[in-house]
């Protein structure tokens, strides 16, 4: 039943002339910023003769890709998350889907994948746009793995963040910047509250930023606790959510 709720929210968003939008437009940006990314490596390592002054072309080209991939996402998620149960509620058709026989964990987890579906096709072609290079010389796998996990974990916790304020409001733009404000202060946390290092509430405070726990990943390191952070994180929202929408449940 969940992946039965997945796939049919990503046909919904597919009917939604935005989704189209968002991903013809981030494909394109992405291939121009690729192209343009392969073509500096080149301008860069043309007068780079001895060996230690050269860049493997899988971490420049790919730390930009990436980078910006995890940019993106900050605007993208908020705009495709914020209609999920907010939407639903405004027309008055969360009710029908609350009484429907089937699990509130099967509906949180069908919308979360559906959308997760959604930004999965980007991750996959920013991906493929790195593998074509491995047709002229030797990628580090190990590197772009750890990237595309790192974006997958990222991005999996944008979406249940944005899923959870989806759930409170019934206006899908209030989400949207709920959701936007919210993650634009979790990714810098430890930038806001750099100067208070000292401070041990500062300092834990600063290991809940998003991107500094991405950053490692982004770097090639794979690192067990920062894969458990974001799982805990996209857990406890998808928690969230689900505990308003039994509130609501109970209210009917």
């Amino acid at each position: 039943m969940i992946l039965n709720l997945a796939r049919k929210e990503l046909k919904s968003m597919f009917a939604s002339p935005m989704a189209w939008v968002i991903l013809s437009v981030l494909i394109f940006a992405f291939a121009t910023y690729f192209i343009n990314a392969v073509t500096q490596y080149f301008s860069m390592m043309d007068g780079s003769i001895q060996s230690n002054g050269r860049i493997g072309v899988t971490l420049f080209v790919g730390q930009s890709l990436f980078g910006l991939a995890s940019f993106v996402m900050l605007f993208v998620v908020p705009l495709l998350s914020m209609r999920l149960i907010a939407e639903e509620r405004r027309t008055q058709t969360l009710t029908f889907l609350l009484s429907a026989p089937i699990s509130l964990t099967e509906i949180v987890l069908g919308k979360f994948l559906g959308l997760m579906a959604f930004l999965m096709i980007i991750i996959t072609v920013i991906t493929a746009m790195l593998l074509t290079l491995n047709h002229w010389t030797e990628l580090d796998f190990g590197y772009i793995f750890s990237n595309v996990l790192g974006l997958f974990l990222l991005v999996a916790s944008f979406s249940a963040l944005g899923l959870y304020f989806s759930s409170i409001t019934a206006q899908p733009v209030i989400a949207g910047l709920l959701t936007f404000i919210a993650l634009f202060a979790l990714l810098g946390l430890d930038q806001f509250l750099a100067a208070d290092s000292s401070n041990p509430l500062s300092q834990m405070l600063q290991n809940l930023s998003l991107m500094r726990h991405f950053e490692p990943l982004s770097q090639g390191i794979i690192d067990s606790k920062d894969i458990i952070f974001f799982l805990l994180f996209t857990g406890i929202f998808l928690i969230f959510t689900l505990r308003r929408l039994n509130a609501e449940r109970l209210r009917a």
